[in-house]
């Protein structure tokens, strides 16, 4: 459907800031990930069997349930996932004239953003890959909802979309550039690039900061391969490819350096304000 409507637009392959994100590295870690449920399920199941209070499997499974999105503890987590969910029915089942027409309005490519700036980068993040739906809400369950959590919906908001903007700002505003300078071609400014890929990245980076010890240098370590696996998943030598990888780490490491010590600095403040 990307595909289709994409070739409307310009004459390029197809890219986006969600191309191959997160379905590529999802399924070249099928095997990886499929061991290690198999040892986790085993754990788990056998410590529930064996809890001296006799909790169900059932009385288990509801434990782990009040960590999901809810309307109730995480809106905006749940709110926006909702939204994905419309936008990408909308993908799957409009006419593709249309979805060709919202995607060439909400893409935040040079020629967009030098055109209709705000259109464009208020409504690129509604939209991701058809049929990615369910892999976005995973991801926004282990990292958006925990930020949320911790410290309200404004907040989240607010290291979400500034680094969506931010990154792609940072990423596109050169390319913009070197077209201008004749360095890059004209349909280099104009390929398809929507996604969340980049608000979640701020956020993943804001949540590793808060971590401490080992735990940090883990989630850390974790995060700067998940950008490289992104990067080498895509096509390493095109163009669109570099500016996207470059926008995942600026908004990471935005994340992690900007936002991370502002919201420890938050959770300290309010943690004195609470002790006697």
């Amino acid at each position: 459907m990307l595909q289709r409507a994409a070739d409307s637009v310009r004459p390029r392959t197809h890219r986006s800031a969600d191309r191959g994100f997160p379905q590529k590295w999802l399924r070249s870690l099928a095997p990886l990930r499929f061991a290690a449920w198999v040892v986790l399920d085993s754990v788990h199941t056998t410590r529930a069997l064996l809890r001296p209070d006799g909790a169900s499997l059932w009385r288990t499974g509801r434990a782990w349930v009040r960590y999901l999105p809810s309307p109730r503890t995480t809106p905006f987590t749940f709110s926006y996932l909702v939204l994905l969910l419309a936008t990408t029915l909308v993908l799957r089942f409009a006419d593709p004239m249309l979805t060709a027409k919202l995607l060439q309005l909400s893409s935040t490519d040079a020629h967009n953003l030098w055109h209709r700036p705000l259109t464009s980068l208020l409504s690129s993040a509604l939209w991701i890959e058809d049929g990615g739906w369910l892999a976005y809400a995973a991801i926004f369950a282990l990292v958006i909802a925990p930020l949320e959590r911790r410290f309200g919906p404004g907040r989240t908001a607010a290291v979400f979309f500034s680094g969506h903007v931010l990154a792609t700002l940072a990423t596109e505003l050169p390319v913009m550039a070197l077209i201008h300078s004749a360095v890059l071609p004209t349909s280099a400014g104009q390929w398809l690039d929507i996604g969340v890929s980049y608000g979640f990245l701020t956020t993943a980076g804001a949540l590793v900061h808060l971590l401490r010890g080992r735990a940090r240098i883990v989630a850390l370590v974790t995060m700067e391969l998940f950008v490289v696996l992104v990067y080498v998943a895509d096509d390493p030598g095109s163009v669109d490819s570099v500016v996207t990888a470059l926008g995942h780490a600026f908004a990471a490491h935005f994340g992690l350096l900007f936002w991370g010590p502002r919201l420890r600095m938050t959770a300290t403040t309010t943690a004195r304000a609470r002790t006697p």
